[in-house]
């Protein structure tokens, strides 16, 4: 048995706990590091479409079927009961917004430039390290308006992840070609929307205008709230004092209260104007922001035939407040789909059309 010099013993037996030393550090780095990997790494995910036909005609939704979603929003890495209420205004907001544009007019591509944000199903996010004041979610009444719809989505998100809401898009399409009917297809968003999530307040947006400034912020408002105060078209004033369109924002129990909007006007113009008398007829205030906040870009596009009835049912509208609205809506939903940056809704309004 040889034994060996107390020199040499220690050196091997100070080789061995250095051994042991860096197994040990290097099973801690790499167990943390897979912990941070799983936080911060970026997956595909597939989506398995409805079964519902789509027409061809319509919003091409096969290239989105598969996109990018972020584990931390796919798995529920904090107990929401923990976190604190987001502040009332979120710390990282300057007052500029830069407009983006897509590098392709399609949605595969602005999912693409999107793959760095995480996104729940359906368009929907919320925010990680504090909880969210409320609910919202945001209606775009849709036809035929892809480029619009792309700027629209590359723009929205980083805008309203920025302000650290809870919110949804939804984008709701007419199937028929027939005259457009705005306020009836944000009366199905309001009412598709509270089957899927309950919502506290709704934004009616149009597809066309992208907000400017990211303190004009997306909070439930107290009373009805016109939120483009201040289009680029416009030279940033507003056309008429009452105008109450382009993008509004009503609390549930408030659209609930005045019925919704009117279902009667098809083609463009009249309904804003409605939505204002019903608002003024159930003594609520239209509120805004500043114009220097309420600053909003308005994307090109070919102008909507106008509804030759719209002053007819306008002048006749107070009369149909309790009639014409959330409590006589008619329609049918051909598809169904939640996407990751929008839940799609594509509905055919033939049975009312009047």
């Amino acid at each position: 048995m040889s034994i060996l010099p107390p020199s040499r013993g220690k050196i091997v037996f100070g080789l061995g706990i250095a051994y042991l030393l860096v197994q040990f550090l290097y099973v801690s780095y790499y167990n943390e590091n897979r912990r941070f990997d799983n936080l911060i790494t970026t997956t595909t995910q597939e989506y398995f479409p409805s079964t519902n036909p789509v027409p061809i005609t319509h919003l091409n939704l096969s290239g989105i079927q598969t996109m990018f979603y972020n584990n931390i929003q796919t798995k529920e890495t904090k107990d929401k009961n923990l976190l604190t209420p987001c502040p009332q205004t979120p710390p990282a907001l300057n007052g500029t917004m830069r407009l983006l544009v897509p590098a392709q007019e399609t949605l595969e591509e602005v999912a693409q430039q999107l793959s760095w944000l995480r996104f729940l199903e359906g368009g929907h996010q919320t925010p990680l390290d504090c909880q969210a004041r409320y609910k919202i979610a945001i209606i775009v009444p849709y036809r035929n308006r892809l480029a619009n719809l792309c700027s629209f989505l590359l723009n929205m998100h980083p805008f309203l992840t920025k302000q650290q809401l809870d919110y949804t898009i939804f984008i709701i399409e007419q199937f028929d070609d027939g005259l457009f009917n705005r306020a009836m297809l944000m009366n199905v968003g309001f009412t598709e929307a509270l089957k899927l999530h309950d919502f506290d307040c709704f934004f009616f947006h149009d597809v066309d205008l992208i907000p400017e400034n990211d303190r004009n912020i997306y909070s439930c408002p107290d009373q009805p709230r016109h939120m483009s105060v201040a289009i680029d078209k416009f030279n940033y004033r507003l056309p008429y004092v009452d105008l109450f369109g382009g993008v509004i924002s009503m609390s549930r129990t408030h659209f609930q209260l005045v019925n919704g909007f009117s279902n009667m006007f098809w083609g463009w113009g009249g309904e804003d104007d409605d939505m204002a008398s019903r608002v003024k007829a159930h003594d609520l205030n239209i509120t805004r922001y500043h114009p220097d906040v309420a600053r909003y870009h308005m994307l090109t596009h070919a102008q909507q035939k106008a509804n030759p009835k719209r002053y007819e049912k306008l002048y006749s509208g107070r009369k149909r407040f309790k009639t014409d609205g959330l409590n006589n809506l008619e329609y049918r939903v051909k598809a169904l789909k939640q996407l990751p940056l929008f839940t799609y809704l594509l509905v055919d309004l033939t049975s009312r059309r009047s």
